[in-house]
């Protein structure tokens, strides 16, 4: 993975004040969050609280009307998405996270389309490395996946251009709990003990919590509680928030 350039004690993805949505209003508004390297940083809350929007908006997927994204301090928010990924920043989307027509050595290729073609081969062994099942299907349309398999792969691709940070809209998505564990036991602590920065929604909010380092609750597209895992998991209002309540 790339040289951390962030200066000592910044985090390296640093998300301020930002605001985005579709339409006429705001979905996001005020939201701000940071992530080091090495850490894993999740964001919990109520189905249609803004959680996907606002890793769309990180991400460059959805354009901000408000707020700064600024990656090893330097701002990224007026950068297009394959720019960003071109300055350290992987996405791995819900959906439509695979080419199903697709091999999975296929997919791995065009995740490295900003690599030079020398370096393509080292970097697809070095995700073979980190998910070695991927090796034995490297000939199989991506079509023709386990859901599980599918989420190796849509993660290997994000990696082939070796980003310091990566952003993870629900990954263990229609996956069973056996596979959910593997995804987040084994594949996201795996990563962040490579030094990448994780930037995690989930709906298993706890399952999820139990691997990170810090966590944000966002309810109604802004951020409600911010703090470790144990301590909101203390709070007496930690369940209400979940279920949408939002803090007065």
């Amino acid at each position: 993975m790339p040289d951390d350039l962030s200066p000592p004690d910044r985090p390296h993805l640093e998300v301020a004040s930002v605001a985005a949505g579709y339409g006429a209003g705001p979905i996001i508004s005020d939201v701000s969050l940071d992530v080091s390297r090495g850490e894993i940083v999740t964001v919990v809350g109520p189905n249609g609280a803004g959680k996907s929007t606002l890793l769309k908006a990180i991400a460059g997927v959805l354009r901000l009307s408000a707020g700064t994204v600024r990656l090893a301090g330097e701002r990224i928010d007026h950068l297009a998405i394959q720019q960003r990924a071109r300055v350290g920043m992987g996405y791995v989307p819900q959906s439509d996270d695979v080419f199903t027509p697709l091999s999975v050595r296929e997919n791995l290729l065009l995740g490295g389309y900003l690599c030079g073609r020398k370096s393509l081969p080292e970097r697809v062994e070095r995700v073979y490395e980190l998910f070695p099942a991927l090796r034995d299907m490297a000939g199989r349309a991506a079509g023709k996946l386990s859901g599980g398999e599918r989420k190796m792969l849509a993660m290997g691709r994000a990696l082939m251009p070796e980003p310091s940070v990566l952003i993870l809209d629900e990954p263990t998505a229609n996956l069973s709990p056996e596979l959910s564990d593997l995804v987040l036991e084994t594949h996201v602590k795996g990563l962040a003990r490579r030094d990448v920065a994780i930037l995690l929604v989930e709906q298993r909010a706890r399952r999820a919590m139990a691997i990170s380092d810090r966590t944000y609750v966002l309810v109604a597209g802004s951020v409600q509680l911010v703090g470790s895992p144990d301590e909101l998991l203390a709070r007496s209002d930690f369940g209400e928030l979940m279920l949408g309540q939002v803090k007065r």
